[in-house]
């Protein structure tokens, strides 16, 4: 494994940034895999959460070839889901995460969020039930073009949000960075609502992983680690977390380059 370029922490928040894209995923594989090992000689049961983006290839690829991980004992959930495309949609974030790495470490426990279901509201209400009867140990994300965590874009992120899943309306920037990131050809085809965990849902987490690489995300992690804590750029709660780490790619903290070369 490369070292980082750098260590530093802003606030509570503890960000390493490595040379390249490959590297900074393997670190936070190795980190998060250590992680788990570490839950597993703990408690019979430990919850993950996922994130869906193909930002996080490489950290998932490391992640599933980690040796030592009883995934039996593993719950797996993931923190968003696309209202309205059908079961089986090769973009609907379950199966993202059904192939990048469950069918590959087959978790004891896969709890999906059901996106075609007929009243999405309920859906959230279902999922919500099952985030609270399953807390999250680990919390595997990433931030947004827009500075989003999950789905909790600017315009519907709430710090003190009552409730653990919730149905929202995606902002645009948000449904074009799905056009960026080649998941869809136009932005007329990206879901407008997506049901997301919520900001309090990601932050209950025990432990963080935020893995962010890319020159079209260094304005938000700018955003991220310089701006005041609030939700114009939700990712800034991680700045919160007592046991948060943000990796980044060299281009990805472009913009924060007197943090990480002084």
């Amino acid at each position: 494994m490369g070292r980082p370029l750098a260590e530093f922490g802003v606030d509570k928040l503890k960000v390493k940034v490595f040379a390249s894209r490959e590297e900074m995923g393997q670190a936070a594989g190795e980190a998060a895999a250590k992680d788990l090992r570490e839950f597993l000689s703990k408690k019979e049961r430990v919850v993950v959460v996922f994130a869906a983006a193909p930002s996080q290839n490489e950290f998932l690829d490391t992640l599933a070839q980690a040796p030592g991980v009883d995934w039996d004992r593993v719950v797996a959930l993931h923190m968003d889901e696309y209202v309205g495309l059908p079961e089986g949609h090769p973009q609907r974030f379950s199966e993202y995460l059904r192939k990048r790495i469950w069918d590959k470490v087959r978790p004891g426990e896969v709890h999906k969020i059901r996106g075609s279901a007929p009243d999405p509201e309920e859906e959230a209400r279902r999922y919500e039930q099952l985030v609270r009867a399953n807390p999250p140990d680990l919390v595997l994300m990433g931030i947004g073009e827009n500075g989003h965590v999950a789905f909790n874009d600017p315009p519907v992120a709430d710090f003190q949000d009552p409730r653990l899943v919730k149905v929202v309306e995606l902002d645009e920037t948000c449904r074009m960075q799905q056009v960026h990131d080649g998941c869809f050809p136009r932005l007329e085809d990206v879901p407008t609502h997506a049901i997301t965990l919520t900001v309090p849902a990601l932050m209950s987490g025990e432990i963080l992983h935020c893995v962010v690489p890319g020159p079209t995300k260094t304005d938000a992690v700018t955003r991220t680690l310089r701006g005041e804590i609030s939700t114009e750029c939700p990712a800034t709660i991680l700045r919160t977390h007592d046991h948060a780490t943000l990796y980044l790619d060299a281009e990805a903290a472009a913009g924060i380059r007197d943090l990480w070369e002084n």
